[in-house]
């Protein structure tokens, strides 16, 4: 796959094999997964959250109870001066999504200093892999801070992995004296992608015209289909649904065979189309219907390998009772169609 990183001052885009799969407007304002000091301005127990003053125009939302049970941060009171990293953007009425329980990525590991949790990629899925990652995951640790160990870190050397270590509890130090500012879109890219690889970096003022114009075509809601289906995108407030139409494709075979030829198109377009409009939370695919158990199976694998290229955490849930196919993508910086 040929995977090229395009950046600038105002953008960057990747795309692969000469589709758009991510644009990044470089916004001073976006700045998802930046750790900063906030003020806790007041407790809403009922809520079981804190608003924080961040230097937003609003305050961000802060749960007061963190999801890992390994968890090392204190209680925290009105008034207080804590550090907090900025999960999800402020988008609309709502303030940025904040948590306590920090996170500093590296390209074959995540560093967790306010927990002691040992974790592994759910990418990687063999068992006696995932054992190993863990238990190099404790060595590297010795119980002193949190780690994740991503995909990259598979058949890393020892040393490489220390190496990188370091470097992330040194990024640390100066976050806490105050003197790292987060990553750029660019870096993190090239971060995330390092495992998958770039073939190469272009740094020009204008995108090609043709991102160009896949960009804009991102911007509607239906989206066809190489045989003459199409997609129809629609972003609610709680879900993104995503409805799958035969259109014009009106097949040289049976009605199996054009439903599931318009399925597996679809699979491949869903996927770089969530990527580049950079859809989270909840996704609800409604597929062609496929009567052929077979037909269901072979949709769902090819749904999953295609968002194996995804940087971005994604669950396929599989089918609901509906015949639905459930998905859910973890948020991250909000889309540039927000912005």
């Amino acid at each position: 796959m040929e995977r090229i990183l395009y950046a600038n001052k105002t953008c960057c885009a990747l795309s692969e094999d000469g589709r758009l799969v991510e644009f990044i407007p470089e916004r001073e304002e976006d700045r998802t997964g930046q750790i900063l000091e906030g003020r806790v301005d007041r407790i809403m127990p009922g809520l079981g959250a804190a608003f924080v003053k961040i230097g937003r125009k609003r305050d961000g939302f802060l749960p007061i109870k963190e999801n890992s049970s390994s968890f090392q941060g204190g209680e925290i009171h009105s008034g207080d001066r804590i550090l907090v990293q900025i999960r999800r953007e402020e988008t609309g009425q709502k303030g940025a999504y904040l948590s306590r329980d920090l996170s500093i990525a590296g390209s074959r590991m995540i560093l967790m200093p306010m927990n002691r949790h040992i974790g592994v990629s759910a990418r990687i899925t063999d068992p006696v892999r995932r054992e190993e990652l863990l238990d190099t995951g404790r060595r590297l640790s010795g119980g002193d801070t949190g780690l994740v160990m991503r995909e990259a870190s598979l058949g890393a050397a020892r040393e490489v992995l220390q190496e990188e270590l370091t470097q992330l509890k040194e990024r640390w130090d100066a976050i806490r004296q105050g003197e790292l500012p987060p990553a750029s879109a660019e870096e993190e890219l090239i971060r995330d992608y390092a495992v998958r690889g770039i073939t190469r970096i272009v740094r020009e003022e204008e995108l090609p015209a043709d991102l160009v114009r896949q960009k804009k075509e991102a911007e509607n809601r239906r989206i066809r289909l190489p045989h003459g289906g199409n997609i129809v995108i629609d972003r609610c407030e709680a879900m993104t649904v995503i409805d799958v139409n035969s259109a014009s494709d009106s097949g040289e075979g049976n009605r199996r065979e054009t439903a599931l030829r318009t399925n597996l198109e679809a699979c491949r377009e869903i996927m770089i189309q969530t990527r580049l409009r950079n859809l989270g939370g909840i996704l609800i695919i409604d597929l062609i219907d496929m009567e052929a158990e077979e037909d269901r199976i072979r949709v769902q694998e090819a749904l999953a390998t295609a968002f194996r290229e995804d940087r971005i955490k994604t669950v396929i849930h599989g089918y609901t009772r509906l015949g639905l196919m459930e998905m859910t993508r973890k948020r991250s910086r909000a889309s540039w169609q927000e912005q």
